[in-house]
């Protein structure tokens, strides 16, 4: 069976926004719906039956087990329109590009929509077992008397939320503890961390200036730029920070590491034959993705490392070598777990470690996350795949021609990789 090339045809956002400023009483419907019209107006879809919209948000209200659905139907789309939730934490995003890319590239549909958010603001709280146990029971009766009776039962400390923590269930450690564990394992220095993230900050503050973000951002709710954005930040401010994570010997930092963040992010897909009829630009193609796991429960440091085998299958798929691309997105979900992924792409030994032949080969920084990172526009989980991919299209689309290359870690110890081409 012959496949079709998967065009990317366009993308849009909202700015990010670190948890708790500008988006505070905003939801995940909320906010991806902003996303969803941005992209709708500036691609003249009203009105348009698509194939499929899918995406989703990491963590959502009991109420939002049909978040994309609902959030399409309240959009001028067709309401014909279907849509499916789905989730892999960090790779949300770029996972339902990939979802959507193969029912276009396999004729089951012409075009589709991509798409994460995440609204961390507003992120549920638990309740504790007795209290929702009491709850119930509560429900059940059918008298006052009884209701209070059982709702008298739960003790005061069960009546108290209990808040996100962003845990890993299986270790009991934060994102930002596993990484201060790679950072210590493969020598991860605080330097060159800060290094990482304050060029981030530079690259992105340029790109703004350029007017680079002019059409793929979209104003939302008082806001018109990412708010993480730090243009004044500089080594000397990065260094003088405390460790986040092990506040007695650790390297990462506010500053070197992303914040929880609110946001939704938005990509167009489509088959050639779809954009031509549509007058839509190609901005790229999906040519090649991959995703990986990695065990990270006996080796706490692998937790953000699964890139590393996602890439070594998709090169070989593609018959390709790391440094035969243009550009290079990989996410900075921590400037740590960007280095040690390079360091072990770039070293025979570290690479022999994961069972790879061979090192992948070496990246040329000055080719990498050229229009800033997720250290500095930051990171609402699901929808940094859509941004990141947005983001490198449009790279591509200026040049003219090219290949880039895109890594994206998650929770779980997880990864996804893809290859953009024009």
């Amino acid at each position: 069976m012959e496949t079709k090339k998967v065009a990317i045809v366009g993308s849009n956002r909202i700015p990010f926004a670190r948890m708790n400023t500008a988006y505070t009483d905003k939801g995940n419907q909320d906010l991806l719906l902003s996303a969803l019209n941005g992209l709708i107006s500036r691609y003249n879809l009203k009105g348009k039956l698509l194939g499929e919209v899918a995406g989703g948000a990491t963590i959502k209200h009991i109420s939002e087990s049909n978040l994309i659905r609902e959030t399409v139907m309240n959009t001028s789309l067709d309401p014909g329109t279907p849509a499916c939730d789905l989730q892999q934490a960090c790779d949300t995003g770029i996972e339902a590009a990939v979802y959507v890319a193969n029912k276009i590239a396999l004729g089951q549909i012409e075009s589709g929509i991509a798409c994460g958010v995440e609204a961390m603001s507003n992120i549920p709280f638990e309740s504790s077992p007795r209290l929702r146990k009491a709850l119930l029971k509560a429900n059940k009766e059918k008298s006052a008397f009884g209701k209070i009776k059982q709702l008298l039962a739960p003790k005061l400390k069960d009546w108290m939320p209990i808040p996100y923590k962003g845990q890993e269930p299986k270790t009991g450690l934060v994102m930002g503890g596993h990484t201060e564990i790679t950072a210590k394992y493969y020598q991860i220095s605080r330097e060159d961390q800060d290094e990482l993230a304050f060029r981030s900050h530079q690259n992105m503050a340029k790109a703004y200036d350029e007017g680079f973000f002019n059409d793929m951002i979209t104003p939302a709710f008082g806001l018109d730029k990412d708010n993480n954005l730090r243009r004044d930040t500089s080594l000397e401010k990065l260094a003088s920070l405390k460790p986040a994570f092990d506040k007695q010997n650790g390297t990462l930092t506010a500053g070197n590491s992303t914040p929880f963040t609110d946001g939704a992010s938005a990509v167009l897909l489509a088959s050639e034959e779809w954009a031509k009829a549509n007058n839509l630009p190609i901005l790229a193609y999906i040519t090649f993705s991959e995703v990986a796991g990695i065990e990270y429960v006996e080796n706490k440091q692998n937790l953000l490392l699964a890139p590393v085998f996602a890439t070594e299958r998709m090169l070989k798929k593609a018959g390709m070598s790391l440094e035969d691309f243009d550009y290079y997105e990989i996410h900075e979900a921590f400037a740590a777990q960007v280095l040690a992924t390079l360091k072990i792409w770039e070293n025979d030994d570290l690479a022999k470690k994961f069972g790879l032949e061979k090192a992948l080969g070496k990246i040329d920084r000055n080719k990498l996350n050229v229009k800033g990172g997720s250290l500095a526009v930051a990171h609402p989980f699901a929808a940094t795949g859509g941004r990141i991919i947005g983001t490198l299209a449009k790279i591509l689309h200026e040049k003219g021609s090219g290949k880039g290359f895109i890594s994206i870690c998650a929770a779980r110890g997880q990864g996804v990789t893809m290859i953009l081409e024009k």
